[in-house]
């Protein structure tokens, strides 16, 4: 007997994400909807339904994949990291070279929040693992004396700052830039307010 491939049943949910994060990219999170979602990703209108509740579940599904890879590209980034300091200035360079691979991710994380969610608020929901890899590279540093003493919050928020602000003119167009240039840019922008805020430290 003649069995029907495989296709993306099994993955259908992945599929959806992959076809709305593709959507996204073209039109904006506000415009796309659930049918061209559907359409795009070869299943019928009712099919993303199996999966999610509406266009917001999507949303959440799509920032909440986003959150994920940020925090696993800051963990990777900051890996080679010898000192504190330098893992630190790693991590920042990690969550730019995240923007500009998945820029439409970005968009949905922190530009189009969606309906009654706190994932993009930096230390709760889908966004915690991401600002707690940040925070472990604050509490380093001053531990490691590169840093004040005290509440590791304000130098996390500024931190986060600074890098989100880099991430959101590179992947706006407003940078003038190579991807390359970017990450390197962002590591010295990090290293530049490391140091004043280190300063700090010994004062």
């Amino acid at each position: 007997m003649k069995t029907s491939p495989p296709y993306h049943r099994v993955n259908l949910r992945k599929t959806l994400l992959d076809a709305a994060v593709a959507l996204i990219g073209e039109v904006g999170p506000r415009a796309f909807t659930l049918r061209e979602v559907a359409r795009r990703a070869g299943v019928s209108h009712n099919a993303p339904y199996r999966h999610f509740a509406g266009k917001d579940e999507l949303l959440r599904a799509v920032a909440t994949e986003g959150f994920e890879r940020l925090a696993a590209s800051m963990e990777k980034a900051l890996g080679p990291g010898r000192t504190a300091a330098e893992r630190l200035q790693l991590c920042g360079c990690g969550y730019v070279e995240f923007a500009l691979k998945w820029p439409q991710h970005l968009l949905v994380m922190f530009d189009m929040p969606p309906v009654d969610t706190k994932q993009c608020k930096p230390d709760q929901e889908a966004g915690g693992p991401a600002f707690q890899v940040l925070m472990d590279c604050i509490l380093a540093a001053q531990e490691a004396g590169d840093l004040p003493a005290g509440d590791p919050m304000p130098e996390a928020l500024m931190s986060w700052a600074l890098v989100h602000g880099i991430a959101k003119l590179a992947t706006g167009g407003n940078l003038p830039l190579t991807a390359e240039a970017t990450v390197e840019f962002a590591r010295s922008a990090a290293a530049m307010m490391l140091g004043r805020m280190g300063s700090r430290a010994g004062a």
